[in-house]
């Protein structure tokens, strides 16, 4: 192993990185990026590489967008900051909440902002025990959530968050906080099962729990449309219909997460769009601002409302916000960002990619590591197994789909590896064909290297 640089030195004495193996860190030390320009970005020592995963699946509208760098250079001349507590307000957060209440797949009452996905996921968990505060069933509090469903790392959101490594030693989940099934029908479906019948399980499964827990004391359900980090799950077949049926018996809310699917990652505007779900409330963040500058928002109905009417009555403030709430630059910076939306019919770029993306992703289920290619729109995700038949698994410690994302970075490529040995595409919203097609050369000659690797390892076993 080369020498680490001072610069590489410098960050391991300095900076926590999340999601990283911190011992492990301090040996190999880190992937500086020091520049970006379309859907490329460059290192310190000017190598470059495609962002396969749009950052963490945010930065829609690539790098170097001067429009966007624009649009916070103005606003920061004309107010660099403004908060919205004790009444006060500002023209761009006024302006973005009005947009998306335009542009939502429901009917939208009012629009709360934050700075991050997790932030608020957990201003959902938040307003949903407050409304039902306020409408006098201070029982009715429960989340439930999904095994694998990712919404978030506060205390409250990593508590909704269904992955192993986010509760492990932090204490997790908080009360009030359950999961049911995870809806991947390659994994968990049952011999003879049809993607429809496993939604229906999906289904009872939920029902099951909830009435296990009590209906009255369920408040809501949390969902995203693919799961993303819990390895680009996309719903089988009817399962949110039959979902958002047992919701409906039980009065149960829908809590719509769109931080990585919504503004056109599905092929549509919103996820929900997609397969069909009416949440009654909503988030967003990331591609919200091309992830340019931090901020995300919390979409309500009239129900909703109306219930914190009546607490901040009572109360006599409403006791939730954050310093940054729809900060002036940050909304200046989304507006922006929804402008190009449709001014470029990114969403049409989307669908003329998307056949392309999804072919190519496809194509490579023959390989000998890959139990299951699965996608929609420009989010795709391939699962590597020991074995195509049995669909067993390595050894989750041998970090296979991290060592094709390895392989991947070598060649100029930067994937993730998500949950379970799952290897993550998610490329900028702009992609043209020939990027395309070079994500998926460089995916395949990887998983080449890594099946040649598996095998001087042995990793298969006997």
């Amino acid at each position: 192993m080369s020498p680490l640089s001072n610069l590489a030195v410098r960050d391991i004495e300095t900076v926590i990185h999340p999601y990283t193996n911190l011992a492990a860190h301090r040996e190999t030390g880190p992937l500086t990026i020091e520049r970006g320009e379309g859907v490329r970005v460059y290192d310190a020592n000017g190598k470059a590489y495609i962002e396969g995963l749009a950052g963490l699946w945010c930065t829609s509208l690539g790098y170097g967008n001067e429009e966007l760098v624009e649009a916070a250079a103005e606003q920061m001349r004309k107010l660099p900051y403004g908060h919205i507590f004790s009444g006060k307000s500002h023209d761009p957060g006024i302006a973005l909440a009005e947009k998306l209440k335009e542009m939502a797949p429901f009917a939208v009452s009012k629009v709360f902002f934050a700075n991050s996905g997790s932030e608020a996921n957990d201003t959902q968990i938040k307003l949903a025990w407050y409304m039902n505060n306020a409408l006098g069933r201070p029982q009715k509090k429960k989340i439930i959530a999904r095994q694998r469903g990712y919404h978030g790392v506060t205390i409250a959101s990593a508590s909704l968050t269904g992955l192993p490594a986010n509760h492990a030693d932090f204490d997790l989940p908080i009360a009030n906080i359950v999961h049911t099934s995870c809806p991947h029908y390659y994994r968990f479906g049952q011999d003879g099962e049809s993607e429809e019948d496993f939604a229906t399980r999906m289904a009872s499964d939920l029902e099951e729990l909830i009435v296990r827990e009590g209906p009255e004391t369920v408040a809501a359900f949390i969902a995203e449309p693919v799961m993303g980090a819990g390895g680009v799950i996309v719903p089988p077949k009817t399962y949110f219909a039959k979902i958002q049926a047992v919701l409906q018996k039980y009065d149960v809310r829908l809590i719509g997460d769109e931080v990585i699917c919504g503004f056109g990652r599905t092929g549509e505007m919103f996820g929900a769009q997609t397969f069909g779900m009416s949440p009654n409330t909503m988030s967003v963040a990331k591609a919200l601002s091309s992830a340019y500058l931090p901020i995300s928002a919390m979409m309500i109905d009239e129900d909703m409302y109306q219930a914190m009417l009546d607490e901040s009555r009572k109360i006599g403030t409403f006791g939730h916000g954050y310093t940054y709430s729809a900060h002036p630059v940050a909304a200046a910076v989304a507006l922006k960002t929804l402008e190009i939306y449709e001014r470029d019919n990114i969403l049409g770029g989307v669908k003329a990619r998307a056949p392309q993306f999804q072919r190519r992703l496809h194509a490579l289920a023959d390989h000998p590591l890959v139990g299951q290619t699965r996608g929609v729109g420009l989010i795709g995700a391939l699962e590597i197994v020991a074995d195509k038949n049995s669909k067993a698994q390595f050894d989750p410690k041998k970090g296979v789909a991290a060592k094709v994302a390895k392989f991947c970075e070598d060649d100029g490529l930067i994937l993730r590896a998500a949950f379970a040995d799952s290897v993550a595409v998610c490329p900028p919203l702009i992609i043209n064909e020939a990027d395309t097609d070079e994500i998926f050369d460089i995916l395949g000659r990887a998983l080449d290297k890594a099946e040649a690797w598996v095998s001087a390892e042995g990793l298969r076993g006997a």
